[in-house]
């Protein structure tokens, strides 16, 4: 199985010999660079470019192209050796773009002998960069692992090797761009991005000859096919046109056969099959008329790659995110800058004794106040322009949202039909900075879950400064577990979700009636010690049913009936009624529930459940913690901001959650 990593993100490496492959919508130039237990490079002997494409365990392309093959051998490279990175960059002084904003993200796979994908990267979120740290395998106790960086350069190689403590960065990089510049013509065209199988159309471009490299200028009228190996095409002229590839949902006539075309001089061979229907994704809807000079773009929603208008609108809402956090990154790195700064000119004056009393001194002290003032107003005007461009993105985007990404005010829950097929994602609430309150961003998990949800309920203040008590938290927390719920409960087609609840006490009955009343919940919520044991060990052994079916490879001999839904199991109250068993039967669903169709939600205060000691460690580190009030505890890996987290809930007095699951359990009857 491939792991799909995002920015920050790394994942175990089996093999020590690999391959690296790279796909971008434009020629760019491939370099790996090998470096120490610090990521220091040593010397230009620790690259691996297209003027020098072997290194110890390297191997990198001779010109830049828009696919790429690396060759690595981890088991080759030297014992000073703990990182290899994987660097690209645009080619200088050609015609083509500039910078990565101006075309398709690239997309990095790390791939074995046999062409297994191990891991893969697409590089999403630049925009003025040139230069792109794509990823890194890096040598961590004795063991390779990767990991997507994603890291940008606006000022190409040179700044990047640069960053990477290269002592001779510049002339490296000169000689890199001269070598690419003597191979541009014989670039290869970009190829069509990913089909959802993961296979690719290869098309290449005969080499060009000028007039210069042997070859005569064009002529005007046909030019007879030409093999890109220097002779004539068996074909001859009479070969037909080759046909414009199909996208999906265009019919191509079943009966017509056409047979591959020659290219002419410098056109593109088509590789694929006649008949295959593997073209590129659809491009984006058209986007709004240019913005008149000095003004902002106008965003449109859906603004981004993706083979459908759902995963247009997952991509575009990531970038928001990545570009929040970059702009509110860049901004309290300028605000720490010009507090440094003043700190230093202060304590300079402070200490000079001529400087530290009288005129001389006050007015040091003035300017470098004043100084400070100005960078940190540079810094904010920088940072509101960007806020206002995302604000109107934002205002664009969310109501275009389909039902699984919308929050439960949006009008599309109005229209709410059943689906047909699985979202990509589910939004779970909402995130945003405090530099940025205004701005809210979808938080989106992809589905199936895979890792199971902990509905915080626990006493706590929130970001607003509230406080709130633990019999109110306990009512929150369920109200947003059955919010969390009947949400799964919509975006899954009739009969491919079933909820489970576990509520000993029965101290959830309110939150609760919803979804018992609607009749969407598999069995009245459980009671008592023995309907709890029965749930555990009824879904302990569907795990182990399905753990060993898709283990073994007879995933198709399940027992008769069996029911092969998603099931979510809600657990409130935790740990009250629960013993030793019970407590290690959680563990075990929380673990390895996931991976086989079973999914663990716990509505419980941790503090309350501290009398097991170390032992519900491992339980809460495996589930994702949620508060049913805003809370500033989430963090993300690339930057390390605390991003608040609001949950999305139904607001008062609304009948949105009762329609939906009316028409849930509706279609359940009609498809049971």
């Amino acid at each position: 199985m491939t792991a799909e990593l995002v920015r920050g993100q790394n994942h175990p490496l089996s093999q020590a010999r690999l391959e690296i492959r790279i796909s971008a919508g434009t020629p760019i130039v491939a370099v790996a660079a090998l470096g120490d237990e610090n990521g220091r490079i040593h010397g230009a002997e620790w690259v691996a470019h297209p003027g020098a494409p072997t290194q110890p365990g390297l191997e990198v392309p001779r010109q830049a192209a828009a696919d790429h093959r690396l060759a690595v051998d981890l088991d080759a490279v030297p014992e000073a050796v703990h990182r290899v990175s994987v660097l690209l960059a645009l080619p200088v002084g050609g015609t083509g773009p500039v910078r990565f904003g101006a075309v398709a993200a690239p997309f990095v796979a790390v791939t074995g002998l046999d062409g297994g994908e191990v891991a893969s990267y697409t590089i999403t979120g630049l925009e003025a960069e040139s230069a792109v740290v794509a990823l890194e395998l890096y040598r961590r106790q004795g063991a390779w692992k990767v990991r997507a960086v994603g890291q940008g350069y606006a000022g190409g190689l040179a700044e990047l090797l640069t960053d990477q403590q290269l002592s001779q960065a510049h002339q490296l990089a000169g000689s890199i761009n001269d070598a690419v510049s003597q191979g541009l013509a014989r670039s290869v065209q970009a190829p069509p991005p990913r089909t959802p199988d993961g296979d690719r159309s290869r098309q290449a471009a005969a080499p060009a000859l000028g007039p210069d490299q042997g070859g005569t200028a064009p002529q005007p009228g046909p030019v007879p096919p030409v093999s890109p190996y220097g002779g004539q095409t068996p074909g001859g002229p009479g070969q037909p046109a080759p046909q414009q590839p199909s996208y999906p949902g265009s019919t191509p006539d079943p009966d017509a056969v056409t047979q591959p075309s020659a290219p002419t001089a410098g056109g593109p061979i088509d590789y694929s099959h006649p008949r295959r229907r593997n073209a590129a994704p659809p491009p984006p809807p058209p986007t709004a008329p240019p913005a008149a000079p000095g003004q902002p773009a106008q965003p449109v929603a859906g603004d981004a790659t993706g083979w459908s208008m759902e995963e247009r609108l997952y991509n575009q809402v990531w970038g928001m995110f990545e570009d929040l956090a970059r702009t509110t990154a860049a901004y309290r790195s300028a605000v720490d800058f010009a507090e440094s700064r003043m700190d230093k000119e202060l304590e300079q004056v402070l200490s000079d004794p001529r400087s530290r009393i009288g005129g001389q001194g006050d007015a040091a002290r003035e300017a470098a106040r004043a100084r400070h003032t100005q960078l940190v107003a540079q810094a904010r005007e920088a940072l509101d322009r960007d806020l206002a461009q995302l604000a109107a993105e934002a205002d664009v985007v969310e109501p275009a949202l389909p039902p699984a990404y919308a929050r439960w005010d949006n009008p599309a829950w109005h229209g709410y039909r059943v689906p047909m097929e699985i979202p990509m994602a589910l939004r779970l609430g909402d995130l945003h900075l405090p530099e940025a309150d205004r701005i809210r961003i979808p938080m989106l998990v992809r589905l199936p879950l895979e890792r199971g949800l902990w509905i915080d309920s626990g006493a706590a203040g929130s970001s607003d400064g509230s406080f709130t008590d633990s019999p109110t938290m306990s009512r929150l927390a369920m109200e947003t577990a059955v919010a969390h719920a009947a949400r799964l409960l919509a975006v899954y087609p009739a009969g491919e979700f079933t909820v489970h609840v576990i509520d000993p006490a029965g101290s959830g009955a309110q939150p609760l009636a919803p979804l018992v009343q609607t009749g969407v919940l598999a069995a009245p919520p459980v009671l008592g010690a023995a309907g709890m044991a029965d749930v555990l060990g009824r879904l302990t052994q569907r795990v182990d049913l399905v753990q060993m079916a898709v283990r073994g490879g007879a995933a198709d001999s399940l027992p008769p009936g069996f029911d092969t839904s998603q099931q979510l199991l809600i657990v409130n109250d935790f740990p009250h009624g629960f013993d030793d068993r019970a407590v290690n039967q959680l563990r075990y669903l929380a673990d390895e529930g996931p991976a086989f169709g079973v999914h663990l939600m716990m509505v419980a205060d941790r503090e309350q459940s501290s009398g097991y000691g170390p032992l519900l460690d491992p339980l809460w580190r495996s589930l994702l913690r949620l508060t049913p009030v805003a809370d500033d505890h989430l963090a993300d890996p690339w930057v390390g901001h605390a991003w608040t987290y609001e949950p999305s809930l139904v607001p008062p007095g609304s009948q949105v959650l009762q329609r939906v699951l009316s028409q849930v359990a509706t279609a359940r009857t009609k498809y049971s």
